[in-house]
């Protein structure tokens, strides 16, 4: 279902890897298809995707039956505009990052550092796409909130996410060697994995909440016996 709604945006891309095999000097169309695939995506690929993300966060909270292809479209309906407007923003930031990383790295002399560093900026912003989706599926918060928090999320927790990504690359490698299954089911394994890692961390932010609250809990309950104990020790005070 996922290839189905995707399936614009795939289609641009497959027509973009024929034109580099057979044409590879067409700098022209492939301009125009990134322009194309740039403007497709936030209404086709970030819905689809935020959609697949619903189905796999039943199966990794636990309820394995649901029906996947209502639960499928029940999430595209209810995250299209969210996961459009956040596609949106990613695109507009990617094409800018990339572009300055392309200035840098070529055009310019001596800015090769900048360059680098809006690599690394790049990956860490394709990296916070995994906490994006996930966080869109699982929480009840605005475009902007949810953007700031899946960035921070993988700055503070980066090991989760990029374990994510390392076994992306591994699901990506395999399916290479498998055509068929990597068309079917590539997309839903990294999806799996990813909030998978995603509701690790979740879990155990949530426990160390819990463990903080009950700490605080335990010491305000300390303070107020103390505070019962001496007045009750100025009473007896005043009293003799």
């Amino acid at each position: 279902m996922w290839v189905l709604c995707a399936s614009p945006f795939l289609f641009i891309v497959l027509t973009k890897f024929l034109m580099a095999v057979q044409t590879p000097n067409a700098h022209n169309e492939q301009l125009l298809s990134n322009w194309i695939l740039a403007i497709l995506s936030p209404f086709v690929l970030f819905p689809a995707t935020a959609a697949l993300f619903t189905v796999v966060r039943k199966w990794v909270m636990g309820n394995p039956d649901v029906s996947v292809f209502k639960t499928f479209f029940s999430g595209y309906k209810e995250n299209y505009k969210q996961s459009m407007i956040g596609g949106f923003v990613y695109t507009l930031l990617f094409v800018i990052m990339y572009v300055d990383y392309t200035v840098y790295m070529t055009q310019l002399d001596g800015f090769q550092l900048v360059g680098i560093v809006m690599l690394v900026l790049l990956i860490v912003l394709f990296v916070s796409l995994f906490n994006f989706f996930s966080m869109t599926v699982h929480y009840e918060m605005k475009t902007t909130q949810l953007l700031k928090n899946a960035v921070l999320l993988t700055l503070i927790r980066p090991f989760r996410v990029f374990s994510t990504l390392a076994g992306s690359a591994i699901v990506i490698y395999i399916g290479m060697q498998m055509p068929v299954l990597f068309v079917i089911f590539l997309f839903c394994i990294i999806a799996l994995l990813a909030f998978f890692n995603f509701y690790a961390t979740f879990t155990k932010m949530q426990e160390q909440q819990e463990r903080m609250k009950q700490k605080e809990e335990e010491e305000s309950e300390t303070e107020q016996a103390l505070l019962e104990t001496a007045e009750k020790k100025g009473d007896s005070s005043s009293k003799s």
